[in-house]
């Protein structure tokens, strides 16, 4: 009897990986590679990986705190 195997198993067997593949679209202002779908924020020419918004800001002059 022949064995049967499972998809996800012969899909990582031939791909490496299970699921598609991401689509990289570049760097953002840090270096972190941007995928496809990644929320982005684009300013003065620059693109920024929204959860590095905050680090950037810091960088311009921005400060954070809490309302008092």
């Amino acid at each position: 009897m022949n064995q049967l195997e499972h998809p996800a198993i012969s899909e990582m067997n031939r791909k490496g990986f299970i699921g598609t593949e991401e689509t990289s679209c570049g760097s953002d202002y840090f270096g972190f590679e941007i995928l496809a779908g990644d929320e982005v924020v684009e300013y003065d020419g620059e693109v920024i990986l929204k959860e590095n918004l905050d680090e950037y800001l810091k960088e311009l002059g921005f400060s954070f705190r809490k309302a008092e």
